[in-house]
């Protein structure tokens, strides 16, 4: 375990909750530095400990990433003594973190009126599946559902199918992304205060955040945006095209100076002056005869070629990336995009860095997700004022 570092090593959080919406954002402060301290249920610990494709070793890939950089504190909040021991903690934190169904923490004595009479400064995340008020605030709420609710589904996907998923849970990470927006937010404003505040991080709120102009599209003109598969309608080109040996090439060329270096490279002046290609506009009107203009030319490189003489003209491109062509890209190397660390079972295990980047305060990875419970003795000594036979007491009763 090493020294915390960036801009957030004078903040404490509690991380309280499971899977990837609330633990995300931990994950994120954690990474700048913040003494994050997550409780988990004693027996069974954050249900990502055991989530993955294989549990190689009989331990999960997944919990390394998502448990990084935090001390695990094994308690069982639906104790008294527990929930006690939690409000000890929460006194002097500066964050908890929480992605419990709404009226959870209400009914364990946790709401944020109790917390805050002991700690004005505290700053509390909430995290939900549609917030903590309104007709569903007490519903179940995945990550997909928000997905669902917020637009991004019906939108993804090939128009002639039913709606794809992105292939990550993005619904949850953008809920902790906002969440954890709405903590740097808050802590800015608490220095003027002195006082802290709830966030309300809702999952189909914080996909409908990116949604860009969809509802307001929709609102002025009555257009429903539908899926289109690998492209953007009226954006062209900008696709996903095939390479001799079967692989693919995304190429971006719909600017107007980008679509003239890209005709200079097809060896296709006529491209440029065509007027069913000239300008943005009639790009988007002809879109599919030019990507299938495109195509044909592709086709006949090799992708490692076609990337080269495209590097060298200027147009944007790339191919699709997947986890061993990051390994060995030399920009992912040279910016350590992706970093070593030491798995206690796994042995050095490469994970995806802290972004983004810092100039003087970067966070880093310090550690993996540590075993259950792992820093129970330590963290309720030091800021629980246990003693070592209140711990024993405690074990014994099942609450850590």
């Amino acid at each position: 375990m090493t020294t915390p570092q960036g801009p957030l090593t004078d903040l404490v959080v509690i991380e309280m909750g499971s899977l990837i919406a609330g633990p995300f954002a931990g994950q994120i402060l954690g990474d700048f530095g913040a003494e994050v301290i997550k409780i988990e249920d004693p027996k069974v610990g954050d249900p990502m400990r055991q989530w993955g494709r294989s549990l190689p070793k009989g331990h999960s890939p997944w919990w390394p990433v998502i448990g990084r950089n935090k001390k695990s504190v094994g308690l069982n909040l639906r104790d008294p003594e527990g929930q006690a021991i939690a409000k000890a903690l929460i006194a002097q934190a500066d964050i908890v973190i929480e992605n419990f169904r709404p009226g959870a923490m209400e009914k364990w004595g946790l709401s944020y009126e109790a917390l805050s009479a002991d700690n004005p400064k505290l700053v509390m995340a909430r995290v939900s599946g549609f917030g903590q008020t309104g007709p569903y605030a007490e519903r179940a709420g995945y990550g997909l559902i928000g997905e669902a609710m917020g637009g991004l589904r019906y939108v993804t996907g090939e128009p002639d199918r039913a709606p794809a998923r992105a292939g990550i849970s993005i619904g949850d990470s953008l809920a902790a992304m906002h969440a954890v927006m709405g903590i740097t937010m808050a802590l800015h404003e608490r220095t003027r205060t002195g006082r802290g505040q709830v966030i309300d991080a809702a999952l189909y709120e914080s996909v409908l955040a990116v949604m860009e102009n969809l509802v307001t599209e929709y609102d002025i003109t009555g257009y429903v945006r539908e899926r289109s598969g690998s492209i953007l309608p009226g954006i062209a080109p900008s696709n996903a095209y095939p390479c001799a040996g079967g692989e693919l090439i995304l190429i971006g060329g719909n600017g107007d100076t980008v679509y003239a270096r890209l005709t200079e490279a097809m060896g296709r002046p006529d491209l440029k002056t065509d007027p069913k290609f000239v300008d943005h506009a009639a790009r988007g009107v002809n879109q599919h005869e030019l990507d299938a203009i495109i195509a044909e030319w592709t086709a006949g490189f090799a992708l490692s070629d076609l990337i080269a003489l495209l590097e060298a003209k200027g147009v944007p491109a790339s191919r699709v990336f997947r986890a061993p062509d990051m390994l060995a890209d030399p920009q992912f190397q040279a910016r350590e995009a992706i970093v070593t660390t030491d798995h206690p079972v796994f042995g050095p295990i490469r994970m995806q860095n802290a972004f983004p980047r810092l100039s003087r305060t970067p966070g880093a990875v310090r550690w993996p997700g540590p075993p259950l419970g792992a820093h129970t003795d330590e963290v309720l000594k030091a800021r629980a004022g246990c003693s070592d036979s209140r711990l024993a007491e405690l074990r014994a009763k099942g609450i850590i």
